[in-house]
């Protein structure tokens, strides 16, 4: 298991976070991800984590990751 935090941009309110969580937990060998609205990161649990999918994922669910 490994752990990935990415920066996220677009989060305004706690329905952002869940958007946010389940647009990440749809990607492969994600197991969970928890987003915090303070700190503007997600970080994201599971095996064989691929940044760029990951990005990709919060892309078209309307937000913008970077690396922390």
């Amino acid at each position: 298991m490994e752990n990935l935090t990415l920066s996220v941009d677009g989060m305004s309110c706690g329905g952002c976070v869940n958007s946010v969580e389940r647009a990440l937990e749809r990607v492969p060998g994600v197991t969970k991800a928890r987003a915090d609205l303070a700190k503007k990161q997600a970080v994201v649990e599971g095996t064989r984590l691929d940044f760029e999918k990951l990005a990709e994922a919060l892309e078209d669910a309307g937000y913008h990751a970077d690396r922390p």
